[in-house]
């Protein structure tokens, strides 16, 4: 399949709930495939819009290159394009970014989603510079990831409405949390209808949609996927009283999954250890991290009984 071919079959802009999906693993470089495939089946019976592998919830960095590479043809694979697969090419190298596109393309992937280099802080007009040059050489079209959490770095909106202009720059997701940034996004880039403007922070979704955002990265939507698509209908739709209920119940999952625990790891803890109470994957997490203790898990276990969420065939 040529580029262009795969430029027709994402939507412009993208929109809707795009799982940031975890990566399931057995050990620290062996993938949990029968996890995997659990997984992929049950975030698209929950009517998610796209698929993005090798993103934060996905451990990326913490995993090698061969893992990453047999990660995205087995996801492209048994996505078969139902919908859209996106592809974390985030990297210090240069090199190994464009290196990991070329892999994406070839196996069937949509896009790809590139965050600033995290460990030589670049200026802004280095990190546009930068872009430039990479997605020149890029298959595929690029999301960019603003995360400056991880990366140390913020694609200024000014950075962002430049790099609007480069060819095959399809939209940001935005993790910063920071809905004054997400906002003068969206008034900069006005003028380009097409350009996806994607909320990271699951807890802030339905305020982003509602002011015109074009969906969400959440990473609860690998738990409760239904229950994501359905807070994103509704504040498409304007409708506020089913909002705020479904937003509600976003938040009461954000506050019992994530927060369990003692360090930033909490929140992908929280989640792998979820998943793997209701029978979906493994929660094993690459190094440095390790799954959460006996307590902490039936910590979890608790409060996903209390949420109601069933495990996977006993629906």
């Amino acid at each position: 399949m040529d580029t262009e071919s795969h430029q027709s079959e994402l939507p412009a802009p993208l929109r809707g709930i795009i799982p940031p999906l975890v990566t399931p693993l057995l050990d620290r470089d062996t993938l949990d495939e029968a996890g995997l495939e659990r997984l992929i089946e049950h975030v698209l019976a929950g009517g998610v819009h796209g698929l993005f592998i090798l993103g934060t919830t996905g451990e990326a960095p913490s995993l090698s290159y061969r893992l990453r590479y047999d990660l995205i043809e087995r996801v492209c694979g048994q996505v078969a394009a139902r919908v859209p697969v996106l592809v974390g090419i985030t990297d210090t190298s240069f090199v190994e970014s464009a290196n990991i596109a070329r892999k994406a393309k070839d196996a069937g992937a949509q896009a790809v989603v590139l965050a600033p280099p995290y460990y030589f802080p670049a200026g802004q007009l280095e990190l546009l510079e930068y872009l430039r040059h990479l997605t020149a050489e890029l298959p595929l079209p690029v999301f960019l990831y603003n995360m400056p959490s991880h990366t140390k770095l913020v694609f200024e909106p000014e950075t962002i409405r430049a790099a609007a202009d480069f060819p095959g720059i399809a939209g940001i997701k935005d993790s910063s949390g920071n809905m004054m940034y997400f906002r003068r996004l969206q008034g900069l880039l006005r003028d380009h209808p097409n350009f996806s403007v994607l909320m990271g922070p699951e807890e802030l979704l339905a305020e982003a949609v509602l002011l015109g955002g074009h969906g969400g990265v959440s990473g609860g939507a690998n738990l409760l996927p239904a229950l994501y698509v359905e807070l994103y209908d509704a504040a498409s739709a304007k409708d506020l009283p089913r909002v705020e209920e479904l937003h509600a119940k976003v938040m009461e999952l954000s506050t019992c999954i994530y927060y369990v625990g003692r360090y930033q790891s909490s929140f992908l803890k929280g989640l792998k250890c979820a998943l793997s109470c209701v029978g979906i994957c493994s929660d094993f997490l690459a190094e440095p991290f390790h799954r959460f203790r006996q307590s902490e898990h039936e910590v979890i276990e608790r409060y996903v009984k209390e949420l109601g969420i069933t495990p996977l065939g006993e629906n």
